[in-house]
């Protein structure tokens, strides 16, 4: 179980470093990033940022080099709003639950596609014979 501290922490370092991303940063390399959350470990040296990002692996890559590259300013604009001794350490982890998810809903969706298509024909075909 997390402390009271390390969540309120991890929710503080998501904020920074999504407002961060979205106005503070003017590399190329980072657009269309959305910040899902981020776990601070319990003694505040290092935190996980999970991200998603929006394109191919290659945009992936990309955007991960420019937050790499980005790290020090975002743990520069953490430290300031944290306040702490230490300020972590920021890893940087893309999440593909986003993206599997689609995939998935749309795999469905063009699975039970054929099936309604079937039933609305089989539907008119009694509508006609009355």
């Amino acid at each position: 179980m997390i402390s009271r501290r390390v969540a309120k922490a991890s929710q503080a370092i998501k904020e920074v470093v999504g407002m961060t991303i979205l106005q503070g940063l003017r590399d190329p390399r980072v657009k269309n990033v959305t910040v899902l959350s981020a776990e601070a470990s319990a003694d505040m040296r290092s935190a996980k940022i999970y991200i998603s990002v929006m394109g191919d692996v290659k945009t992936e890559a990309l955007t991960l080099k420019g937050l790499e590259s980005a790290r020090g300013f975002l743990q520069s604009k953490i430290a300031e709003r944290l306040q702490t001794r230490q300020t972590p350490i920021l890893t940087f982890v893309i999440d593909r639950g986003i993206k599997s998810s689609i995939a998935t809903s749309l795999a469905l969706r063009d699975e039970l596609r054929p099936a309604n298509d079937a039933t609305d024909a089989t539907a008119l075909d009694h509508d006609e014979e009355e």
